[in-house]
């Protein structure tokens, strides 16, 4: 973030009007024109260079002063300060009409850079990335002009084959890659000659180059690679450490085009190792075409940089780059590996060590991923067991550094892409969700479009049950790592065990407590773990209830509705009757199990009750099957006014399906059992009672709980009179001074109307069979299917046709 000044400054630089913008312009040209282009100069081309770039709206100059601009730039004597700034506020302008530049014949390589970058920037309108390609690889194939440098060239190259890796010729790229070996494998190991200050007693002779040596300070014996240090550096070491910067991009580009040969797949570790011998010899490595020849001195770099990441750095900033080149070696010996199979086993033991060494240091975690990709990669072809590989990765990486927002980043995006194959050979990768689950419960905003994508590839009928239990969870598992973290950072003398039979009074008392030990640990489990009970966690949901209002804990909050509706959008593709069936129960069961923010609760609820329709449409014949379960869900009325969405579904749910046209098993006894507990909990929430307050259950509730009575009376008529009877008592409950006191007169009304259309059904109890219950053929049309209309329009037909209205005719 800026300060406050700098906002200032970049607010003026935007707002200055075109007018002011068009008098600074003719300020600086007349500058740049004069006999001496000083400080001054530069300074206003650097309140320039900030008013063009501090808005995302091109700003428009002079055409004239644009040419000037370039005229400028390309001074054999201009400072190289004001070529600089020059070629950014051309690039700022880009794509620009009056852009006259050219690469064709410069022979500056500081100035080409500039103009390079220059034209870039345009688009490629007038196949610019191809000409400057050429011209930078033609430029690198000859003999530089004295004073120049190769080295402004490759950063220009890179960017070429970032835009457009087809703008360079096989014969080219051959070119290049022939420059490259140079550069990887033969660099000077003696450091370079600092520059003479040119001051009196500055002595040349005094200073002569030593070599250059190792992170650990010992005198390199082996090739110069870029974990080589020395005070100075020579052209050609330089040129060492930006190709093997470039070295993975144009591997990928270039490297892979044909060069694995037809049987590759098919030779055995005998014959690998054989191979690889006869390649390293440098009779044979000459020999090789130049695609190839790069790709084994690569190989050769690569191999050299693992083994000075086995040195202990002097510096730490040493010790960083050790980790970031060990990350980049890997991976391009992944590639490498890719393109000619023959170096895997060379690769497979020199990296199996590199694991067994850095695996216990957390410091080296991020080197893991490429080390695991490897192996994900090769293993199979290689016949190597890799799952102690895979199964260190997934149960110490993210228990132990799920705070490393970066690193869980890459952990989720490594799995990620890695999810079909971990899917289809390890059973690792699902059995490990629970550490996965911390990487998003502490990192849920920037993790959360990453883990949409990942966790239908942890879902099968194996894990469903308990993912569905860790997601209600989440916010709590968020709660339990804050925990954790400070736990582990308590000093020795605080971390002293609990006395069992004192109760905690914090949290991080808890979390040592005997009491809590168990639950926590099952919260913070790192492998799949069925057989346990999440009803165990109740406890330390209300426990961990103090730490609701977090920031962490309410974003990750957010994203569990998300979560959820992807879950069972997943699972219903898959899922069985029996996971149905329990399916429906945790849902009623755990709806009012969650942790205590009433935001959070009241999304997962809404999420909950709609997908329980879902689960029963699946599979209809659930109410039969768990008769005994819904009948003692719906005998309370405290679940009515605690869980009225899923009260309300459930009982829509029961008058949908309780039919034998879903279940052949259906029969009268089990419909009227629903019918008198549903009838019962009407009477319950109806009743007036002139002692006590009337509750103000929603009006939908009480239409829900007569349809569904109704429909259950059409299929046992014996219990029409019953429902009647009660229908008709209606239009006293809702004239009732106590009812009207707590009702609207809309809300009375729906109640009114609903009961009156129901009662005039029931009057023709084959047409309400017809209209509730209707046959296979009727039932599949449109009429039918549409919930929201065909229920309501064939009671509205039913009345109008009992009321005796003259001339109605249906539609």
């Amino acid at each position: 973030m800026f300060t406050a000044a700098a906002e200032s400054f970049l607010k003026q630089a935007r707002e200055i009007p075109e007018e002011e913008l068009g008098r600074f312009v003719s300020r600086v040209a007349a500058l740049l024109q004069g006999r001496d282009v000083g400080p001054e100069a530069v300074d206003c081309l650097q309140r320039l260079h900030l008013v063009v770039a501090a808005t995302k709206y091109p700003r428009t100059l002079d055409g004239k002063f644009v040419e000037l601009l370039q005229t400028v730039l390309c001074l054999p004597k201009c400072p190289e300060q004001v070529q600089v700034l020059c070629a950014a506020i051309l690039r700022e302008m880009s794509p620009c009409n009056e852009l006259i530049l050219s690469c064709d014949e410069v022979q500056d390589t500081k100035l080409l850079s500039l103009i390079s970058s220059i034209l870039l920037a345009q688009g490629d309108k007038k196949a610019e990335v191809s000409a400057v390609g050429q011209r930078i690889v033609k430029l690198l194939e000859g003999r530089l002009p004295e004073g120049q440098s190769s080295r402004h060239l490759l950063p220009v190259l890179s960017n070429v084959i970032s835009l457009s890796p087809v703008s360079l010729t096989e014969e080219q790229t051959n070119v290049v890659s022939k420059k490259m070996v140079d550069w990887l494998r033969y660099a000077s190991i003696q450091q370079g000659v600092p520059q003479p200050s040119g001051g009196f007693f500055s002595n040349p002779r005094a200073r002569q180059p030593g070599p250059v040596t190792e992170v650990d300070g010992a005198i390199a014996t082996d090739f110069f690679t870029v974990l080589s240090l020395g005070q100075h550096y020579t052209e050609d070491q330089w040129l060492n450490m930006q190709a093997f910067s470039m070295l993975r991009k144009w591997l990928l580009c270039y490297g892979g085009e044909g060069m694995s040969t037809p049987n590759s797949d098919d030779r055995s570790e005998m014959d690998g190792s054989v191979m690889s011998m006869v390649s390293t010899t440098s009779t044979s490595s000459h020999l090789l075409p130049p695609k190839e020849r790069l790709r084994e001195k690569a190989f050769e770099y690569c191999q050299r940089l693992i083994e000075q990441s086995n040195r202990r750095a002097l510096k730490k900033a040493d010790g960083e780059l050790q980790k970031a080149c060990l990350i980049e070696a890997v991976t391009i010996l992944d590639i490498i590996c890719k393109q000619d199979s023959s170096y895997v086993y060379r690769t497979l033991s020199s990296l199996k060590i590199l694991h067994d060494r850095i695996s216990g240091d957390v410091a080296y975690a991020r080197a893991l991923l490429p080390i695991a990709q490897f192996f994900l990669n090769h293993s199979e072809m290689a016949a190597v067991d890799s799952d102690a590989i895979y199964k260190h990765l997934f149960t110490e990486i993210p228990a132990q550094l799920f705070h490393n927002p970066s690193l869980a980043f890459e952990f989720i995006q490594f799995c990620k892409d890695n999810s079909q194959l971990f899917t289809d050979t390890s059973s690792i990768f699902r059995q490990s969700f629970p550490n996965l689950f911390k990487l998003l419960a502490w990192n849920s905003p920037s993790l959360i479009s990453e883990f949409v994508d990942l966790l239908p590839f942890l879902l099968d009928a194996g894990t469903a049950i308990e993912i569905f239990h860790l997601l209600l969870d989440l916010p709590c598992l968020t709660a339990a790592l804050d925990i954790q973290l400070r736990s582990t950072s308590l000093p020795a003398s605080e971390k002293a065990s609990c006395d069992p039979a004192v109760k905690p009074a914090t949290c991080l008392e808890a979390f040592r407590h005997p009491l809590y030990k168990s639950m926590f640990q099952y919260l913070l489990r790192v492998e799949a773990s069925p057989e346990d009970s999440p009803e165990r966690l109740i406890p330390l949901r209300q426990l961990l209830g103090s730490l609701a209002s977090s920031p962490r804990v309410v974003q990750c909050a957010d994203t569990v509705p998300v979560l959820l509706e992807l879950f069972f959008s997943v699972v219903t593709e898959f899922a069985d009757k029996l996971l149905i069936n329990q399916l429906v129960l945790l849902v009623l069961q755990r709806s009012d199990q969650l942790y205590e923010t009433p935001a959070f609760k009241d999304d997962v609820y809404r999420v909950l009750s709609s997908q329980l329709l879902t689960l029963c449409k699946l599979h209809p014949a659930l109410i039969v099957e768990l008769s005994k379960e819904l009948l003692e869900f719906l005998g309370s009325v405290g679940n009515i006014r605690n869980k009225e969405a899923l009260y309300t579904h459930m009982v829509w749910a029961i008058g949908e399906y309780m039919s034998v046209s879903y279940d052949k098993r259906c029969t009268v006894e089990q419909i009227n059992r629903f019918f008198e507990a549903l009838e019962a909990m009407l009477f319950e929430i109806t009743q007036l009672r002139p002692l006590a307050s009337i509750p103000n259950y929603a009006p939908r509730v009480i239409t829900v709980l007569m349809t569904t009575l109704t429909k259950l009376a059409s299929r046992s008529q014996d219990l029409i009179p019953r429902v009647s009877l009660f229908l008709s008592k209606m239009r006293m409950f809702v004239q009732s001074p106590a009812v009207t006191s707590v009702y609207c007169e809309e809300d009375r009304e729906e109640i009114l109307i609903r009961a009156t259309e129901l009662m005039n059904l029931l009057k023709m109890p084959s047409v309400a069979q017809f209209v509730f219950t209707p046959p296979a053929d009727v039932a599949s049309t449109q009429f039918q299917r549409d919930t929201n209309e065909s229920l309501p329009f064939a009671l509205r037909i039913v009345s109008r046709l009992l009321e005796g209205g003259a001339g109605f005719m249906p539609g």
